[in-house]
């Protein structure tokens, strides 16, 4: 079977950018002008193909990462148009892990936003060649150049500018295009097509400049391109595309376009650029991977006669088709009806239906090419990341992987017949977003649930109400405090009972001192002579372990805890393990009261990075919350401030930092150890409990 584009033709392509940088617009105009939409979307009107969900519509922000096919001069352009909101970082991260190209969409007025820099360095992470759009130049405040200064700044990038803008704010009517030296006028009518016009004599000192310094950043980029600049003779057109497609695929240059997609400006153009510049799936290198079972690295090239490989990357549930799995083909094709085996999981599959999605729109085919992204019905075992391989030539590609989540919350269902109703949905919703998480917490009987934001579960726990048809409450979870002794104590326990025919008989003596933090219970037996039969020891040991649990003086569990077992007595005949256990957990009861007990609380570790001018803010909040601080180490770009803080200082830490830092920072947080807390708070948290 032929393929019906070649591989060289297709593009699969991300949209990405800051939360309100326009880059639904921008999607949307993309999706009129190549004739998959015969009508212009509005985001204020909720009326967007790709944003679909109603809670998208609602609050006029993209939440779900949505994929759509659009054809543009004989070129097929798989699209995904992703979110802007830190929350929900894990929809970026895995659409770029797929693709192999982006366009980094930035407000001409506000330039690189916090958002675009943690896009940005994710694109980074992949080797993603992209090409930057300044939107919103119709603006009032939009600045072309100090978009391009704050692109080279914050992000690292050179700046390759192919257009530049003709007027600005109200005035902004069209780009130049400094590659061809022609101007594009546009009409706010998106039936009207764009107008090719000489430059304007207002902007000719400016075309002169900007085009110089495309032709000598090239040449410093491009060693093709150098030789020809250094030479004599002029430089051809096509040679000129030739170098900006090299240095943007090697990733040396990162090429700029402008315009207004709002007021359908500018689109087309950048259209173009895509199809230009942008990779096919040849342009990249074979995709690796290892063998299940040899380790042994594997490379798949991108062709359609090669053994099939592809990489799960998002799985999402249905409420009329059921699970469905989007994957990336990057070697060979599969059919409908194809077994083939989740490499990851040693499990074998069957492909079900072929789709092609659309946002929430659906067309069937029967066969998925290499390079292509699809998604398909009836695989029960794939789960994000997973490898779907041929079974005779089977290889497991690079996973994703995924921040941990941040923020954690109790939920717990409102009413018994919501209860596992829950248990499912949550399930469904952890398959689902690989950064929401759901545990037991044992200690306080709480169901937590966490992920990256008080956004990110505020809309989990909408869609459950929603799409399950289930609702919690929820509330903040309890710090699992716990209480240790401070000095040692020798302690006797006895447990007698006598009501007839065989009685009850244990007699311990028991030595408890405190361990060093973090090591836990550990239970010795130091018994000389035949004091008490080894068979009871045991019996002595599970039931101090049950005292601990049981609780200390406050009620929350004992540890670091060293027992031993240096005396006691038994009776022949009354004596059982019964009554060594009970015997045992008198003993520390009694002895925990007088070995100065104290409570103590988990500590995390926190790393914050940030750039430096919020430094003085980040420390100063940190010092009101119990923080201590580590160490402080500057980079030439940011600063990194290491911390020692309470678990109950960091709830709502994430919104208190980014409003601390206008969303530019990012933190990551793990459990410490657990340590004393201050006697001032103990009264506190004793009466909480109560």
């Amino acid at each position: 079977m032929v393929r019906s584009i070649p591989l060289l033709k297709v593009r699969n392509i991300g949209i990405i950018a800051h939360i309100d940088a326009g880059k639904t617009t921008v999607t949307e105009r993309i999706l009129y002008y190549t004739g998959r939409t015969y009508k212009i979307g509005q985001v204020d009107e909720g009326t967007t193909v790709m944003d679909w969900m109603d809670q998208e519509r609602e609050r006029g922000i993209t939440i779900t990462s949505a994929a759509t096919v659009c054809y543009w001069q004989d070129h097929r352009i798989n699209l995904i148009d992703t979110p802007g909101h830190v929350d929900f970082t894990a929809e970026v991260e895995r659409s770029l892990r797929v693709l192999d190209g982006g366009v980094v969409v930035f407000d001409a007025v506000s330039g690189v936003e916090p958002q675009s820099e943690t896009v940005w360095r994710q694109a980074n992470k992949y080797s993603v060649p992209r090409i930057c759009f300044i939107n919103k130049m119709d603006r009032s405040g939009a600045d072309f150049k100090h978009t391009i200064s704050t692109i080279e700044g914050r992000l690292g990038a050179v700046v390759l500018a192919l257009q530049i803008p003709v007027g600005s704010e109200s005035s902004f009517r069209g780009v130049i295009d400094l590659v061809e030296e022609k101007a594009w006028l546009f009409d706010e009518d998106p039936t009207v097509k764009p107008q090719e016009s000489p430059i304007p004599d207002d902007c000719r000192e400016m075309f002169k400049k900007y085009r110089e310094m495309l032709v000598e950043r090239l040449a410093e980029n491009d060693d093709q391109f150098m030789l020809a600049y250094l030479g004599d003779k002029a430089i051809e057109l096509d040679e000129i595309k030739r170098a900006i497609r090299r240095a943007t695929l090697a990733g040396k240059v990162v090429p700029v376009l402008c315009g207004s997609a709002l007021k359908n400006k500018g689109v087309q153009p950048l259209l173009d650029a895509v199809v230009a510049y942008l990779p096919s799936p040849l342009d990249k290198p074979a995709v690796d991977g290892v063998s299940p079972k040899s380790g042994l690295k594997i490379s798949r090239p991108p062709e359609d006669d090669a053994p099939f490989s592809a990489l799960a990357f998002k799985v999402v549930t249905d409420p009329f088709m059921g699970r469905l799995v989007y994957f990336r083909v990057y070697s060979g094709k599969v059919k409908v009806g194809d077994a083939v085996v989740n490499s990851t999981r040693d499990k074998k599959e069957r492909i079900g239906r072929l789709i092609l999605m659309h946002a929430n729109q659906r067309e069937d085919i029967t066969e998925v090419e290499t390079g292509t992204i699809a998604a398909t019905l009836g695989l029960k075992s794939t789960f994000t990341g997973d490898t779907l391989a041929d079974p005779a030539n089977p290889v497991v590609l690079e996973s994703i992987r995924f921040p941990v989540p941040v923020i954690s919350l109790a939920i717990e269902p409102k009413t018994k017949a919501d209860q596992d109703k829950m248990g499912e949905a949550m399930t469904k919703l952890a398959d689902e977003d690989p950064t929401f998480k759901v545990t037991f917490n044992k200690e306080t009987g709480q169901t937590i649930i966490s992920g990256m934001g008080e956004l990110h579960l505020e809309v989990l726990v909408e869609r459950m109400v929603r799409e399950f048809r289930v609702s919690g409450k929820i509330g903040k979870p309890q710090v699992a405090y716990k209480e240790t002794i401070t000095q040692p104590v020798r302690v006797e326990g006895r447990f007698i009972r006598q009501s007839g025919g065989h009685g009850q008989y244990g007699h311990v003596w028991l030595e408890l001192e405190p361990n060093e933090r973090g090591k836990g219970f550990v239970f010795e037996e130091k018994i000389r002579g035949a004091d008490i039969p080894q068979n009871f020891f045991p019996a002595v040991e599970s039931g101090v372990k049950e005292a601990l649990e049981t609780g200390g003086v406050v009620g929350y569990p004992l540890v670091d805890l060293k027992a031993t077992l240096v005396d006691g007595s038994y009776h022949e005949v009354d004596s059982s393990e019964l009554a060594f256990k009970m015997a045992a957990s008198m003993a520390v009861r009694s002895g925990v009261a007088r070995a100065k007990p104290v409570l103590l609380e988990p500590v995390m570790k926190l790393d914050v990075v940030a750039p430096v001018e919020y430094m003085g803010d980040i420390i100063g909040d940190l010092n009101s919350k119990r923080g201590r601080i580590e160490k402080i180490e500057t980079r030439t770009d940011a600063c990194t401030v290491s911390c020692y803080i309470p678990l109950a200082e960091t709830f709502g830490y994430a919104t208190r930092l980014r409003s601390l830092t206008q969303g530019r920072a990012t933190y990551s947080m793990e459990f410490y150890r657990y340590e004393e807390v201050p006697a001032g708070l103990v009264g506190e948290i004793v009466k909480a409990r109560a």
